[in-house]
């Protein structure tokens, strides 16, 4: 969490991090920015201070919402530096990055590169600066950088911000399955008052919409009928019309309006009625589903063991799964879970591969086990969000049921 940053800069020897980056969204900028991802600017941390912002002179009143100190361009003499350069950024950014150094009195020691934008870009200023300034390198990192160690554990501020987020999830939820709910069917095809099919791609425009009227977005979200459902990361075709007994994979992973924090959950629903295949299928994933927490103790845990409790389950019940049979591409294909918060992919992993990761208050996360049988026509998978607490529970923010059969009203 944020409180975190200063030791894993200690850690990392930083004097200093700087986040840059353009116009689109930029992860280490919305979290050191509490969530206002400004368009454009640089956010420069010195160890042990707080984090203050530098923006165009447009920027600022949309920046000043940050709660951080803010900076124009022009009050580090941009502006007269760009002029002195004739219009060479070339020339007149190693300059204003000594405009930087000074203001922040960052002192001799390595500075830490951050966030997204053009790299070719920043490779080349990377070179130059470190050559003109020695006592001030700029270096990056691989593997499991410091903002990924941060974003490992959510603080009070983020927590309330996710249970929105997840309130407003569930409540799509519950709005979808009361719209395919309100259909009637002809035959096995579910079908609009018009008689004409209704459609994944009818579902899909139904979904963003509620999305958008609670100020979230749709991030290609997964609505996948049949054989696609035996695939985890089928979308769904838009032109399938919904069929009943038919399972349909629902993965909906939205996240605040224009970039912000994320929910992910999945639920697996069979309208009208579930085939004999389908319903025992769904039964062994939600016993899955309560292995892994059946398997939970208390943080400090390894997160591999979760995995390994219902990677367990399901070998012992025939399927293959990506311990048993690496690369399979039918029953237990993934790993049970992951991070959820600005990106939809953090730390730690709940993989039997990821032996360092433990469980640790505050650690927001996904349990998502499923089983996955293409030729069959079959693919089924439940997933909630879960946070732990101070108190080192796990505790469920993904509300809506877990009802297989979703039965139509329409007539």
């Amino acid at each position: 969490m944020k409180s975190d940053l200063d030791p894993l800069m200690a850690a990392r020897e930083l004097v200093a991090i700087v986040i840059t980056g353009g116009e689109h969204q930029n992860t280490p900028r919305a979290y050191l920015c509490n969530g206002v991802d400004i368009h454009g600017g640089m956010v420069v941390k010195r160890q042990g201070s707080e984090p203050a912002l530098i923006v165009s002179s447009m920027e600022i009143e949309e920046a000043a919402k940050s709660d951080l100190t803010v900076y124009s361009y022009d009050d580090l003499d941009w502006a007269q530096i760009y002029k002195d350069a004739e219009g060479d950024q070339k020339k007149a950014f190693p300059v204003f990055w000594g405009r930087v150094l000074e203001k922040f009195a960052i002192p001799p020691g390595k500075i830490g590169l951050y966030g997204t934008g053009d790299l070719n870009v920043w490779v080349e200023r990377a070179r130059q600066l470190s050559e003109m300034y020695p006592d001030n390198p700029i270096v990056g990192e691989t593997g499991m950088t410091l903002f990924d160690q941060a974003f490992v554990t959510k603080d009070a501020g983020e927590i309330h911000i996710l249970r929105e987020v997840a309130d407003k999830t569930c409540d799509v939820l519950r709005a979808t399955w009361d719209y395919i709910a309100r259909h009637r069917a002809e035959g096995e095809t579910v079908v609009k008052a018009d008689g004409a099919p209704l459609t994944i791609g009818d579902v899909k425009r139904f979904v963003r919409r509620e999305l958008m009227d609670r100020d979230l977005e749709d991030t290609d979200m997964i609505f996948a009928q049949g054989r696609d459902a035996g695939f985890p990361h089928s979308r769904g075709s838009a032109n399938m019309p919904l069929q009943l007994g038919q399972p349909i994979v629902f993965d909906l992973f939205p996240r605040q309006l224009g970039g912000g924090y994320y929910h992910d959950c999945t639920r697996t629903w069979s309208i009208g009625y579930a085939t004999e295949a389908v319903q025992a299928t769904y039964n062994q994933v939600m016993t899955a589903f309560q292995t892994a927490l059946d398997s939970y103790a208390e943080p400090g845990q390894p997160t591999h063991t979760m995995q390994d409790a219902v990677l367990d389950y399901y070998e012992a019940g025939g399927h293959p799964t990506i311990r048993s049979k690496p690369g399979t591409s039918e029953g237990y294909v993934h790993g049970l879970g992951h991070g959820v918060g600005l990106n939809i992919h953090e730390r730690p992993s709940l993989s039997h591969l990821a032996k360092e990761d433990i469980f640790q208050k505050g650690n927001f996360i996904t349990i998502e086990p499923g089983l996955y049988y293409p030729d069959r026509g079959l693919g089924v998978r439940v997933e909630d969000s879960f946070f732990i607490d101070e108190a080192g529970a796990l505790v469920s923010l993904t509300t809506f049921h877990k009802e297989l059969v979703l039965p139509l009203r329409g007539s």
